[in-house]
């Protein structure tokens, strides 16, 4: 009877299968209506061959309101592209400069008074001027009397320690001649009537001066004690006294010779200070053309 059973309940699950299956086997059909379809409206013969290529004339047109868009954003990029191309064409206009054919010469020197005072207290930049006490005759030219010749201060500073002076650097940038204002390059080799080097006005150093005061001291001190020592010893009861002085005179003598270096290394210099009308001579360094 059990056996029975299985036999039934295997042919029906074998008989659900075969219908289950015989059902679904018309889903595979294809459906082709819509490729029919397709076929029949669509042109084939406009397909671009190139995809890497596009044909704009096949294009549809767009819209006016784009196409008004369109042109307002591509008139915008012209012309930024446009002024971006005026910005690096800009050249700045060159300053017409009247320089002639008459050479002042390299290492030609003018005598030259200063106009205003100078001091290392002038910082850099400020300007300074010169001008001529009489009438000068170069080689194909002639530099009136009062003719102006204009610098400034590239360098200064206020004395420093090690009894260091001031310094005040000047470099002569231009002259007025008939008017105009011709660019030279120059530098100061005389100043209040004293020779200048490498260009550097420079305040008086004062070690040796300092170092010498500074002993001044121990100095007079050690005349005192020994004029002590010379009168307890021409008397015959203080003659014992006497060597004291003069070794006390000695001890402080010595001692202010080894210390007054070290506190003359500590003093400053002197300033630079020059008046008005003090007597200069400037040097050119380049040539420079005139008339």
């Amino acid at each position: 009877m059990e056996r029975n059973k299985n036999s039934l309940r295997i042919v029906t699950i074998t008989l659900f299968l075969l219908i289950f299956c015989s059902n679904h086997a018309f889903c595979f059909d294809l459906d082709t209506t819509v490729d029919d379809e397709i076929r029949k409206n669509y042109n084939s013969s406009k397909l671009i061959n190139d995809t890497n290529t596009v044909d704009f004339d096949t294009l549809p047109d767009l819209p006016s309101n784009l196409q008004n868009e369109g042109a307002s954003v591509n008139n915008g990029s012209n012309n930024k592209v446009q002024s971006k191309q005026n910005i690096q064409q800009y050249t700045p206009p060159i300053k017409n400069i009247n320089i002639g054919n008459v050479k002042m010469k390299k290492g030609t020197s003018f005598n030259v008074v200063n106009i205003g005072k100078i001091s290392d207290w002038q910082r850099k930049g400020t300007k300074v001027k010169f001008k001529t006490t009489s009438l000068i005759n170069k080689t194909g030219y002639t530099l009136p009397a009062g003719t102006v010749f204009t610098g400034e201060v590239i360098e200064s500073h206020q004395p420093q320690v090690s009894c260091n002076g001031g310094l005040v650097v000047i470099r002569v940038r231009n002259v007025v001649y008939k008017g105009q204002t011709i660019p030279i390059n120059a530098y100061v080799t005389r100043a209040n009537d004293k020779m200048i080097f490498l260009n550097n006005i420079k305040g008086e150093r004062t070690y040796l001066k300092t170092l010498w005061r500074k002993g001044n001291w121990g100095r007079s001190l050690f005349k005192r004690m020994l004029t002590l020592t010379v009168n307890l010893g021409s008397e015959g009861s203080t003659i014992l006294l006497s060597p004291f002085p003069i070794l006390y005179g000695s001890l402080c003598l010595g001692t202010n010779t080894l210390i007054s270096p070290v506190t003359a290394f500590f003093q400053k210099g002197k300033h630079v200070s020059i008046n008005s009308g003090s007597q200069f001579r400037i040097k050119l360094l380049d040539d420079a053309y005139i008339e």
